[in-house]
């Protein structure tokens, strides 16, 4: 346990959940369930239980840094890594890599985003266990599989070797959202699962593997070996940072790496990525409509829709609506179809260019 660490990532900007998460408030900082914690501090708390505390680092984007201490003021400031600009998750697995290296270059780390939901809190505990267990014996780059309960199009998938007979299996290819014949095809076929995002491995197995894929990363970061652990690593990463190509850890290193393993699983995994899937799994009343964060709504004649107000001192009354988003946060009312929240990134784009950035 003195060797293991979490790193969580979470910088986005969640804007497919616009207008309720905003640019200068993300969703990861955002409560969604009511529940008086946000996703970010349900993360924390989980991976607490099984992770000392102060092993446990965040990486966020410079502008978040007082949200990330406001809500987790458990964790030193040596704990937050800073990015000073988005590069998508393999630079930000990077830097945090080469960051506890330099505290402890033996470390084994699970790696997560921050807006995940589980529903099975101890089933996950132990899995995350187990795969710390697993990459303490094998120098192997290990991802979670989530056993498919549908044939879902919204998640990526990963194809093991075969069927699964054990817990842990080799990986074959990594695949983009399918259209539905083809989810049903995989959900299936037995070999494939969804793509968690979730990941653990060695902290020498995880350099390597960018030293051999992806070396203009590695090149970068290399430069600075001797600042990071001291005053001067933020410096050096505000320099160098900017350099790293944009780009994911699944494109530049898993799908490209002959040591990636799948661990299989199943504890009540959901992604929050989409309107959609937070949809999925929230409470509904007898309309099949899920009413969000606490909101007051008085709903008449309506069936699955999503009702969320930032401002819990107001009242939504809504009669003959079906299908359909309403969400209402600050300076914002978005109220449109559930099939067409594909387009809420244009919305904010087109607002952007009208209104000059008032409403992201």
């Amino acid at each position: 346990m003195k060797d293991d660490y979490c790193v969580i990532m979470g910088g986005g900007i969640g804007s497919r959940f616009w207008p309720f998460s905003r640019e200068n408030f993300p969703k990861q900082f955002l409560d969604f369930f009511g529940v008086g914690q946000s996703l970010l501090q349900m993360t924390v708390d989980r991976f607490a239980k099984i992770i000392p505390v102060e092993h446990i680092y965040v990486v966020t984007n410079e502008r978040y840094a007082g949200l990330v201490r406001e809500q987790l003021p458990q964790l030193r400031d040596s704990q937050i890594l800073l990015e000073p600009t988005r590069r998508n998750t393999a630079p930000c697995i990077a830097y945090a890599a080469y960051h506890i290296r330099a505290c402890n270059p033996a470390a084994n780390i699970v790696v997560a985003p921050s807006d995940h939901l589980i529903l099975k809190e101890g089933e996950f505990l132990t899995a995350i266990s187990e795969g710390l267990d697993f990459i303490r014996k094998n120098e192997a780059l290990l991802t979670l599989g989530i056993k498919p309960s549908r044939p879902e199009t919204g998640y990526g998938y990963i194809q093991s070797t075969g069927k699964i007979t054990d817990q842990f299996a080799k990986v074959k290819t990594f695949t983009e959202k399918p259209d539905a014949e083809l989810a049903e095809v995989f959900m299936n076929s037995g070999e494939f699962f969804w793509n968690s995002g979730i990941f653990l491995w060695n902290i020498n197995a995880i350099i390597n593997a960018f030293r051999m894929f992806l070396p203009e990363i590695s090149a970068r970061f290399d430069l600075g070996e001797d600042k990071f652990g001291t005053p001067d690593e933020q410096d050096f990463i505000n320099t160098n940072y900017p350099y790293c190509p944009n780009i994911s850890i699944d494109y530049g290193i898993m799908e490209k790496a002959d040591n990636v393993y799948m661990q299989c699983v199943d504890f009540g995994w959901a992604d929050l990525g989409t309107w959609g899937s937070l949809f999925d799994i929230a409470p509904r009343d007898e309309g099949n409509n899920a009413v969000l964060n606490n909101t007051r709504a008085m709903l008449y004649g309506c069936e699955n829709n999503i009702v969320s107000l930032g401002d819990r001192t107001r009242l939504a009354v809504i009669q003959g609506l079906k299908d359909y988003i309403v969400a209402e946060n600050g300076n914002v009312l978005m109220i449109c179809p559930k099939e067409d929240e594909h387009r809420v990134k244009q919305y904010i784009a087109d607002s952007y260019l009208k209104y000059k950035g008032e409403f992201s």
